[in-house]
């Protein structure tokens, strides 16, 4: 279906709307497969800008909204990947619905009725495409809700979760001036798994990884760290992770030591990861940043509970 409203797109445009026009009445049809074809066509036919010549991007958006609600995971799946198409096919128009996107997005980010996250991850993908059209004051308003949601799919079992997610938390960056602080704490929330996760068996992961510490770094208020995510975190570059973590603890234990005993329990959470090499990296960081920790803040560490590794 989608090659096929993609041809047309290219070499029927005059036809399409009197398609459109047939085709939504089916959007309301009680059989699964009829609503599932019509919202694919649709979501192929907003990655194109002839819906904008035709004027029907207001029409079709409409529909795609309505089918936020639809007893069909897929057909939910479809409504948001075509509401995120609109960042290819019409990008001046995102701006102007920005607020309705983003509640969109949001909105399939909480679904409730999605056992396997595909909905989520389609919400995650396509907000991730429409942030750079979006007015910063719609999505600050929305940014911790998004940051604080996102971030238990860092650790899913689903890799294209744990990428989606890395990647749209990266990206939220760029609009994190405004709350710098609030947005501050999430970034420390997600620093100890990020680092982690650059030791993700997935290449995917680690890429998605590297991403969003280049872009969480300026927000660090420290430079040397900032610098060694620059430097080191290159897509093209490979990383020697003991040593770059070493050189990371450093830098940590001299500009946030007062963090010492948080990153250390959340470290200690990944003692039980089912990766192999997350459980080998959360020890070795353990043991850096105690190794970089002046004696002043020594007391924070709980020997016993680190000892145990609970």
């Amino acid at each position: 279906v989608s090659s096929v409203c993609s041809a047309m797109a290219r070499h029927a445009g005059p036809r399409l709307p009197l398609i459109v026009k047939n085709l939504i009445p089916t959007l309301s049809s009680v059989f699964d497969s009829q609503r599932i074809t019509t919202t694919a066509f649709f979501a192929e036919l907003l990655n194109s800008n002839v819906v904008n010549d035709l004027i029907l991007l207001e029409t079709m958006m409409d529909n795609m909204t309505g089918r936020q609600k639809d007893p069909c995971m897929l057909v939910r799946m479809l409504a948001l990947r075509g509401l995120g198409n609109i960042s290819s096919g019409s990008p001046e128009k995102v701006r102007k619905h920005g607020a309705k996107l983003l509640a969109s997005m949001v909105n399939g980010m909480d679904d409730k009725d999605d056992p396997h996250n595909l909905v989520a991850l389609e919400a995650m993908s396509s907000l991730s495409k429409l942030l750079d059209h979006l007015e910063e004051r719609d999505i600050q308003s929305m940014l911790l809700h998004i940051a604080i949601r996102i971030r238990p799919f860092f650790d899913s079992e689903q890799p294209d979760l744990r990428q989606s997610s890395i990647v749209l938390f990266g990206n939220l960056t760029k609009f994190s001036e405004g709350d710098c602080e609030a947005f501050f704490e999430q970034i420390l929330n997600g620093l100890v798994t990020l680092l982690l996760h650059l030791q993700d068996p997935k290449p995917e992961v680690v890429r998605a990884c590297k991403f969003a510490l280049r872009m969480c770094g300026p927000n660090m208020g420290c430079e040397g760290l900032c610098d060694m995510f620059l430097n080191h975190l290159r897509e093209d570059r490979s990383l020697h992770y003991g040593e770059f973590m070493n050189n990371v603890c450093k830098h940590l234990m001299q500009s946030y030591p007062e963090m010492l005993n948080r990153l250390i329990l959340t470290n200690l959470f990944y003692f039980k990861s089912n990766w192999v090499d997350i459980r080998a990296a959360a020890p070795m960081f353990i043991g850096f940043l105690v190794l970089h920790v002046d004696e002043d803040h020594c007391q924070q560490v709980d020997l016993d509970q680190l000892i145990s590794g609970e």
